[in-house]
């Protein structure tokens, strides 16, 4: 972590110096704002700590509660949503307050006592070791205590506006900030009263019942399954040996469990099988009391038994699969209409609790779009960059919905309905990268190449997320995952990975850091508005050689950028391969080196030769505004 370019810093080094809209934040809602976000739900939030990196733009988040989250309903943190928190700068501890699951236990009808249990596998969590981050179980709301704190972190201060509901919108292009947007204050001294606000954008974040989806007119299309479940988060005592393991279990009677256990120890939750629901017996089964499904839950244990203590929360759902036909405001994207509203997470799709997607799906839909809302209102990028987000995320969604119905339906299948008695965990250990995050893949458009140069450097498929691996920092000799030095700063990422030249020889890599630094062509000289070229670009290079053979002050200069105002040489750009793990052969990377190109949300833009800053201009001139 680097902090004191600016000056010395003795305090909290988290808190980013206040500039821009943070040096004297109003904590009265303003009449005009660049970005009105609608509700504090984990897209909400995240999308406030990534704006809260462009101080610049007036950004406020609004919510209908009073306060805080105190109970989320929530829980499940899969290993990519893990690594985004690594770039927001609080994945150590949320990691130390969390459950961890390692594995999952499979329990099945006895075949000599059909009318009882018993474990059948275990399955590791990560077989193939798809990431280096952990998947954890942790209240959605501690999840929304962190971000707060990034947002309110960030140069921008961003905090949100409670007690604010949204009612209304109306869009006027002629404008200069086109939506009105009118407010209800149900909490605080001006409870009762109403208000416009305007804005350049708006994010709907404002889950299933989302205002901002009706008001743009789009509705979520879809089927309910017929089928209900009792949540409950509980402390209790129990004989059941896996209480404290992430559990499959399927009984004879054909009634399910899949038990949760919870951070903090004793807690756990249990989502129970309630069976099959009438077509017209919806509002009756949403009834069902707490002694029903813990009776329930005792008869799917048995031989076992739970002794139920204390009920912290519960709830009973159908589970429904729904999406929306658009994510913004532009029905026609003929039209040549740029959207201006967007909605995100629960607002555009819905479905069961069980795969652990909601708010880690829901997350990235808000890093998706936080960013490029900060490139168009910086001047940097042009309005039909936001047109990206629908076309990238509904994508994203579409395939949440289709492994979800698969995974939901042999939840709710009886033993006897498999063909396999193994089908369950097979399914579970085959399909595993996509619920954990890593199998969106974006397709090609103006911020993603298509992957003509994929050779170069096969573990960095374009179109995913940037996967990391070892490397040591040459300045200090450090071993150091690549992929955790990047921050959610809004940053595009160049990584050199040099020929076999040793640094300061003639070669490919010193003919492209030259024309980084000095081509008209080059997107590190373009006009650039706020700042120079180190606010908008972070550039690393990997040599091959080890740490202690890459003379660091023959490095070219563009790797060896000066930052702040006393104009300090930053070493920590410049890597070797590590002592027992070569990046070069970890992924696949050509020893002719490659550019990986990575965008602020941390997925791989383009992967291209050394020689072709042909191909690497044309790529950011199309961003530019």
């Amino acid at each position: 972590m680097q902090f004191h370019h600016y000056g010395y810093v003795s305090g909290d080094p988290r808190r980013q110096p206040a500039s821009g809209e943070g040096l004297d934040r109003c904590d009265v809602l303003p009449d005009e704002v660049d970005v009105l976000i609608v509700g504090t739900g984990p897209a909400g939030m995240i999308m406030a700590a990534q704006l809260a990196q462009f101080p610049h733009i007036r950004t406020r988040i609004i919510e209908r509660r009073a306060g805080r989250l105190e109970i989320g309903h929530a829980d499940g943190i899969q290993a990519r949503s893990v690594e985004t928190f690594q770039a927001f700068g609080f994945a150590d501890r949320i990691t130390a307050e969390a459950y961890r699951i390692t594995e999952m236990a499979f329990w099945k009808p006895d075949p000599n006592r059909p009318e009882h249990i018993i474990r059948t596998a275990r399955t590791p969590d990560d077989p193939a070791g798809i990431s280096e981050f952990p998947h954890l179980i942790v209240n959605q709301a501690r999840v929304l205590d962190y971000l707060a704190e990034s947002a309110l972190n960030g140069p921008a201060r961003i905090k949100p506006d409670f007690g604010h509901e949204f009612k209304g919108l109306e869009r006027d292009d002629t404008q200069p900030f086109p939506l009105s947007v009118s407010l209800r204050a149900v909490a605080g001294p001006e409870e009762g009263t109403e208000r416009t606000v305007r804005a350049r954008y708006v994010v709907g974040c404002d889950g299933a019942r989302s205002g901002v989806r009706s008001a743009i007119g789009c509705r979520l299309a879809g089927d309910q399954a017929n089928h209900a479940w009792g949540v409950m988060d509980v402390l209790a005592v129990t004989d059941f040996p896996d209480i404290r393991t992430k559990c499959a279990i399927q009984s004879r009677s054909g009634g399910s469990i899949l038990l949760i256990p919870r951070e903090g120890g004793h807690l756990f939750r249990m989502y129970v099988d309630l069976g099959e629901v009438p077509a017209d017996g919806s509002s009756a089964v949403r009834h069902t009391p707490i002694e029903a499904i813990i009776k329930k839950a005792n008869e799917i244990l048995s031989p076992y038994t739970l002794d139920v203590k204390n009920v912290a929360w519960h709830s009973v759902y159908e589970v429904g699969h729904r999406l929306t036909d658009r994510f913004d405001d532009v029905e026609d994207p003929d039209s040549g209409r740029l959207p201006r509203v967007f909605i995100t997470g629960d607002a555009c799709h819905t479905h069961s609790a069980k795969a652990g997607q909601g708010m880690n799906v829901s997350m990235q839909d808000g890093f998706n779009l936080g960013w490029k809302l900060g490139y168009v209102l910086s001047g940097r990028s042009p309005a039909s960059l936001l047109s990206t987000y629908s076309a990238e995320r509904q994508v994203v969604a579409r395939n949440l919905i289709d492994f979800d119905k698969q995974w939901s339906t042999m939840m709710a299948k009886r033993p006897e309905e498999f063909e396999d008695p193994g089908e369950l965990e097979a399914f579970y250990t085959r399909t595993i990268e996509f619920p954990a995050g890593f199998m969106t893949e974006y397709a090609p458009s103006m911020i993603t190449n298509d992957a003509a140069h994929q050779a170069l450097a096969t573990g960095f498929p374009v179109g995913k997320r940037f996967k990391s691996a070892w490397v040591s920092r040459v300045c200090d000799g450090n071993p150091l995952q690549l992929g955790h030095q990047a921050r959610a700063d809004g940053r595009w990422r160049l990584y050199v990975f040099a020929d076999a030249a040793f640094a300061g020889e003639s070669s490919a890599t010193q003919r492209l850091a030259e024309w980084l630094a000095r081509s008209s062509d080059s997107p590190l000289n373009a006009t650039l508005p706020g700042g120079a070229w180190v606010d908008w670009f972070d550039i690393r290079v990997i040599y091959q050689q080890r740490h202690e053979d890459v003379a660091i002050m023959q490095v070219p200069r563009v790797f060896i950028p000066t930052v702040g105002p006393f104009a300090l040489q930053d070493l920590e750009n410049v890597f070797g391969v590590a002592p027992d793990e070569d990046i070069f052969v970890v992924r696949g990377i050509d020893r002719h080196g490659a550019v990986v190109v990575v965008r602020p949300d941390q997925y791989v833009a383009d992967v291209l030769p050394l020689e072709d800053t042909g191909r690497l201009g044309d790529f950011f001139r199309r961003l530019q505004a």
